[in-house]
């Protein structure tokens, strides 16, 4: 499982570069107008849409771009109509590739996505193929400078976590995801700066892969994540510590 996280946690890095260009405010947007039309614009009665917020606010959104995706959600402003959509596939090596995607066009979608897989050596699999092997997460990193991971530990656990690892100079802590908002408090209560913290699909049970198919299935990971449609796609391959090196210092 190490080279799962610590591909996870090199993900999040480059997310971060990608907020800096500005490139997330669209799916962010759409993630908030969606989590707004399931359940409403009020915050504290939404976790979906608390957990949207966050996320555009760690990457600077400004405010005036927040309320007018949360109106457009609720219906108050026009918006586009976005489509939730889930596809399952496989990578080289047999690792399983689980794609989030928000869309105002499914033929587009479709398509594109059995595209990125294929041309880089996947494939589109059936729905079910894939899925039973994730659960869903509250994921939240931070750095591990000048932190206990004894009492980072114990905090995790009384705020609702259900486990800490750590990875080099990260740690994770996961949990169910109805105890988001608890740990993010507990967290924030404790004057820790949260690298990242996301409602995310975590497998079950990962896929250790050759250091080829791990390169190609990274260049599904990183073509997927590029497109627009797509919020996240989440693998469970085990990346060899040579490659996840590689990464870190290209």
């Amino acid at each position: 499982m190490a080279g799962h996280s610590k591909w996870a946690n090199i993900k999040h890095k480059k997310a971060a570069q990608d907020a800096k260009r500005g490139k997330v405010f669209s799916k962010i947007v759409r993630l908030i107008m969606v989590a707004a039309r399931n359940g409403g614009g009020d915050i504290t009665m939404n976790l979906a849409l608390r957990y949207a917020i966050d996320k555009a606010r760690v990457a600077n959104m400004p405010a005036a771009n927040i309320d007018r995706a949360i109106k457009k959600g609720t219906g108050e402003l026009e918006g586009e109509e976005i489509q939730e959509l889930t596809y399952e596939g496989y990578g080289p090596g047999g690792a399983g590739v689980l794609i989030q995607a928000l869309t105002d066009n499914v033929k587009r979608t479709a398509p594109e996505v059995r595209h990125i897989l294929e041309k880089r050596g996947g494939s589109l699999g059936k729905p079910g193929s894939v899925a039973w092997n994730f659960e869903q997460k509250s994921v939240f990193t931070v750095s591990a400078e000048g932190i206990d991971e004894d009492e980072l530990m114990l905090m995790g656990l009384e705020a609702g976590a259900d486990d800490v690892t750590r990875e080099d100079t990260m740690f994770s802590i996961t949990g169910p995801t109805e105890a988001f908002g608890t740990i993010g408090q507990a967290l924030e209560g404790a004057g820790i700066k949260v690298d990242s913290s996301d409602i995310s699909f975590v497998p079950k049970a990962t896929v250790m892969l050759e250091a080829n198919d791990a390169r190609k299935m990274i260049a599904i990971i990183e073509a997927l994540e590029d497109h627009d449609d797509i919020q996240a796609a989440i693998t469970n391959a085990d990346i060899p510590e040579e490659v996840l090196a590689e990464i870190a210092n290209g």
